[in-house]
């Protein structure tokens, strides 16, 4: 996040994780109370699209960590939201099967996700779904890619898998971004954290990790911190 408002909670609060939202949940707000620091964009960006994104960071019993999206890149803001201000969620799979509206599906990250949904890729063995622009684009059915926006997605990687499988990864989603001529970035979601599927599929000797406790580099994304 650009910028991040402070807790509406003690500093000293004990926080935890909501097993309910996850990182990369979108959320539907009823309203969003005003940060400190808030930049003038936000409440405009809220009116035209009423989502944030779960952040991966602990909140304070009855909060949530989010982030709202402007109109372009430089426009995030980190905040908290409570619960009881929560109408719907949407998970990064909740998302695999929505469709984008017709006149948006030859964007290049939309092309990229139509061949990674299809049953000869090998994402088929896993729990997964689009982040980022294309999995806000699909929950809200608002504009958010453009013709130069990369593919997020995230796969859930709760079990070790082998070298092999993970190489079987990298070079599908390698393939599918060349056929549609943009970049796909992939996130495993381990129990050590979210990790970047191209490091893993370079072999490094660490990784790394991102939790809501912070990151750290690891030698075993599948040994919880």
């Amino acid at each position: 996040m650009r910028v991040c408002a402070a807790p509406p909670f003690a500093l000293d609060a004990p926080r935890l994780d909501d097993a309910r939202w996850r990182a990369h949940d979108l959320l539907r707000v009823a309203r969003l109370a005003p940060g400190d620091n808030e930049p003038d964009w936000v409440r405009g960006a809220l009116a035209r699209t009423p989502w944030v994104v779960v952040r991966r960071t602990r909140a304070a019993a009855g909060f949530v960590a989010v982030g709202v999206r402007g109109s372009v890149r430089s426009e995030r803001f980190g905040t908290w939201l409570r619960n009881e201000d929560i109408e719907s969620s949407s998970s990064p799979e909740d998302l695999l099967g929505v469709d984008p509206l017709r006149a948006r599906r030859a964007l290049p990250a939309f092309i990229a996700l139509a061949t990674l949904r299809t049953t000869a890729s090998p994402l088929r063995h896993y729990v997964w779904g689009p982040t980022g622009s294309a999995g806000f684009e699909l929950a809200t059915c608002v504009p958010a890619l453009t013709a130069s926006s990369d593919l997020d997605i995230l796969i859930r990687l709760p079990q070790r898998i082998s070298r092999a499988a993970i190489d079987s990864l990298a070079q599908a989603l390698a393939q599918a971004a060349s056929r549609a001529g943009t970049r796909v970035d992939a996130q495993l979601e381990t129990p050590a954290g979210g990790v970047a599927l191209a490091e893993l599929a370079a072999h490094k000797p660490r990784v790394l990790a991102r939790a809501s406790r912070g990151a750290q580099l690891v030698v075993d994304p599948w040994q919880a911190a």
